[in-house]
């Protein structure tokens, strides 16, 4: 039976359209997802939207549209953005969902259960756009207006009776837990910086809100909703089937294995989350990753800058396999980078057109065109050989342990090291000139090459899952052939090739 494999990514507040910062995310969860499929695992895959909080209510206000009707129209969008970009998730939840109403509702009366919920009065500085009151020691003052430190968002001051959620008595559980595991929160540098704010000592938490009613409501008390964090970070729960713990896919499931989130919600997930999970006695997710920003020629992303870049635009121009290459390769995950023209069409030409369909091509042209389109049995191997296939064999190793650690760049950049070495392989042994002085060595560097050319083409597949597709349809596998567990099966002599064609066309810039 395989081993089961929950990842997530976080839930996007769909009061725009998505953009770049939207994708990269998406990609990235759905790389590992699939990578996960491919070696084994038995993956749940859960993405969404969080419709609710007074975000949503005053944007559905300014359009003058039902604030549900503005959920279901912009939750579409964010769903149809991850179909175009070759998303593979198992479900897409909203957080309007019947049964995220009654996850969310059950983790309340399990938190209320166990003495952590009261209601008290609360008066602060708060943030629409990031859902969260503000301290005095976080806040700053610009022309006599408020303002967050940390995120720059605009504050207004509020006062409402609210239920409190008692986060101070967990201060010890959690730093007991971030010691205990030290792979809960990743990378390293937002581990630190998760350890020393929890340090300082944490304050109760304000979970319920009675100004707005665009929400689940509080269980008993309908005249307050959920914080919509509370709400919002349960769908991990609902997904798996909670409030059903004795359902085969909760019991399958949870706890996730991962969930992959941007930087700026850490704080959410690796305090607020796994405090709400202790008190409603569930166990806890298994690791939170954060990964960094992708601004765009160095820039933040803002409409105000006029910067936003669409991916659907961008899946258009230069193709879907081409972006999710580009941001996965470019960017090591878990820090900032940025996304120009000018670095996607260099990746394509370079990476792509170069060094990967060009070696591909000039192998499977070779044996088209000098060996009748089958191929060939190898002689002897020689050292040369050997080496280059020893390199290929030992990438499935190499790329897992990158995974593992969320880091697809440098799994891209091992499988990408080998497709240098073969084509550096390939020019020193001049098979356009063994065709005539060696014919079976001729057959030996071929055979070796569309080796190399299969292995990477079955590891590149979490990233570039169509063109692989094309690529493995071109060096004959068959579809039972394609996972991780075939890389040990070498092509076999006499397979007919289908005609070859490129696989990646270079990009020309008019």
């Amino acid at each position: 039976m395989s081993e089961p494999y929950y990842i997530t990514t976080a839930i996007d507040y769909p009061n725009g359209a998505p953009h770049i910062g939207h994708a990269y995310e998406k990609v990235a969860a759905d790389a590992i997802a699939r990578f996960k499929r491919l070696d084994g695992y038995d993956v749940r895959f859960l993405t969404g939207t969080d419709v609710h909080g007074l975000k949503m209510a005053q944007t559905a206000e300014r359009e003058g549209i039902p604030t549900a009707e503005l959920a279901v129209r912009n939750s579409d969008a964010f769903e149809a953005m991850q179909r175009r970009l070759g998303s593979s998730f198992d479900r897409f939840i909203r957080t309007s969902d019947a049964d995220h109403f009654a996850a969310s509702a059950e983790i309340w009366k399990r938190m209320d259960a166990a003495g952590d919920i009261y209601l008290d009065t609360y008066s602060g500085w708060y943030s629409v756009r990031d859902e969260r009151f503000y301290s005095d020691d976080e806040i700053e003052t610009r022309d006599g207006e408020k303002y967050s430190i940390e995120t720059g968002t605009p504050l207004t001051w509020t006062e409402e009776q609210t239920y409190f959620f008692r986060l101070s008595a967990y201060t010890d559980r959690l730093l007991a837990h971030y010691e205990a595991n030290p792979d809960f929160i990743g990378p390293d540098v937002r581990r630190n910086e998760v350890v020393s704010f929890v340090s300082g000592g944490l304050r109760d938490l304000s979970i319920s809100r009675t100004t707005f009613d665009w929400g689940v409501p509080v269980p008993g008390h309908p005249d307050h909703v959920m914080y919509v964090w509370v709400d919002a970070l349960t769908n991990y729960l609902t997904g798996a089937g909670f409030p059903d713990v004795s359902s085969p896919d909760f019991r399958k499931y949870w706890p996730a294995d991962l969930h992959v989130i941007g930087k700026d919600i850490i704080r959410f997930h690796t305090v607020y989350w796994p405090a709400f999970l202790m008190s409603a006695g569930l166990e806890l997710p298994r690791r939170v990753f954060a990964h960094g920003f992708i601004n765009v020629k160095g820039e933040k992303i803002s409409k105000s800058v006029g910067n936003v870049v669409d991916p659907i635009a961008l899946v258009e121009e230069f193709g879907v396999d081409a972006v999710r290459y580009f941001l996965l390769r470019e960017v090591p995950f878990g820090q900032d980078g940025s996304y120009s023209e000018d670095g996607i069409i260099g990746r394509i030409n370079a990476d792509l057109a170069n060094e990967f369909g060009n070696l591909a091509q000039r192998s499977l042209s070779m044996v088209a065109k000098n060996l009748d389109g089958v191929v060939p049995e190898p002689g002897e191997f020689s050292a040369e050989d050997s080496e280059m296939l020893a390199a290929a064999d030992a990438l499935l190793e190499r790329v897992r342990e990158h995974y593992d650690r969320q880091a697809m760049h440098l799994a891209l950049e091992a499988i990408w090291s080998v497709l240098g070495a073969a084509n550096r392989y390939f020019s020193a042994q001049e098979p356009w000139v063994l065709r005539k002085s060696d014919p079976q060595r001729f057959a030996t560097v071929l055979y070796t090459t569309l080796e190399v050319v299969r292995i990477a083409a079955l590891l590149s597949q979490p990233v570039m899952p169509e063109t692989m597709a094309k690529l493995l349809d071109l060096l004959g596998q068959p579809e039972e052939q394609r996972a991780f567990t075939a890389i040990a099966t070498r092509l076999a002599p006499g397979t007919s090739l289908p005609a070859p064609s490129g696989v990646f066309p270079r990009y020309q810039v008019d």
